[in-house]
């Protein structure tokens, strides 16, 4: 600031109102364009910045990224394949990705719990929840699995990203058609791989839905299923009949979970490769490396095909 007398210190303040009303109204137009003083998350992303997007997991992560391209910047909470949505907590971090979020999805079906505090904090974000949208009308909550109800998130994503920034909508809605003809080509590749009555066993029910494209039976016990997936000791009946079904050679394949592994999965999955019987491993997040949906299923569906022919 320049210190003269009168006329040359009205000046200075003069200058500084001035100043200080342009600080005031960047700050308004900086404020504007994040949409961080606006509820309405439709109005916050006119089409210049990207999108801000938390997911429960890799998985969804993944297929937001799918249809979203590079107009989103996706926050996944699991992202590590040792990670266990089930007993997850959650970090100031992830609080913060949350708060900061346009759009939040999350499974749903009692699957990541966790998520719903952050869904909380997101205050300003449209939300998805992935059990809703697929609608499946079976109580299990793995519902990356079934493809055409993934196909109906990825609507749904390309509907509300739209939303949030109506310029690039039409490019949302492209994604979304090319993402969905490819489920559609492994839809095309399930249908029909359980023709022959194939069987398998499975350590958990978390291939339901792919099973269910393939029309594949899943022969697996009831009460051994639940018990791994509920971490609680197998029952002894029901670990006996798994394993004369893989030993008698009644099954087609067995369908591992890789990321629960207990000693009685380890039993089992060992009485599978001495009897010849194929193992074929799933998992509920995203692989090491792996970081797009469709390659993913893309492999698994394969290995499921080789171990059914």
């Amino acid at each position: 600031m320049n210190s003269r007398r009168t006329k040359s210190v009205f000046a200075a303040v003069s200058a500084l109102a001035v100043l200080a009303l342009g600080a005031t109204a960047c700050a308004s137009s900086d404020k504007a364009s994040t949409g961080s003083g606006s509820p309405n998350a439709s109005a916050a992303n006119p089409g210049g910045e990207k999108i801000k997007v938390v997911a429960s997991t890799d998985v969804w992560g993944s297929v937001v990224t799918a249809v979203g391209g590079d107009k989103v910047e996706v926050t996944s909470i699991i992202h590590d394949p040792s990670a266990d949505p089930h007993s997850y907590e959650t970090t100031a971090s992830d609080a913060i990705a949350a708060k900061n979020a346009k759009l939040t999805l999350s499974n749903g079906g009692g699957y990541d719990e966790f998520f719903s505090k952050l869904a909380d904090q997101a205050t300003g974000a449209q939300k998805l929840v992935a059990v809703d949208i697929a609608a499946t009308g079976n109580e299990n909550e793995h519902v990356w699995y079934s493809l055409p109800g993934v196909e109906k998130i990825a609507d749904q994503l390309a509907a509300k990203l739209g939303e949030i920034q109506p310029a690039s909508k039409d490019a949302f809605t492209a994604n979304a058609t090319a993402f969905k003809g490819k489920t559609q080509e492994l839809l095309k590749k399930v249908s029909g791989l359980g023709a022959s009555n194939a069987k398998v066993v499975a350590t958990e029910p978390v291939a339901h839905y792919l099973l269910d494209s393939a029309k594949v039976t899943d022969a697996t016990p009831p009460a051994f299923a639940e018990a791994v997936e509920a971490e609680q000791d197998v029952p002894a009946a029901a670990l006996n009949e798994v394993k004369q079904l893989i030993s008698g050679k009644q099954v087609k394949a067995l369908i591992n979970n890789a990321q629960t592994t207990t000693p009685v999965t380890q039993q089992v999955v060992g009485d599978a490769k001495n009897a010849g019987i194929a193992v074929v491993d799933v998992t509920e997040t995203l692989p090491q490396g792996v970081t797009d949906y469709i390659a993913w299923m893309t492999k698994e569906v394969d290995a499921l095909a080789g171990a059914l022919k």
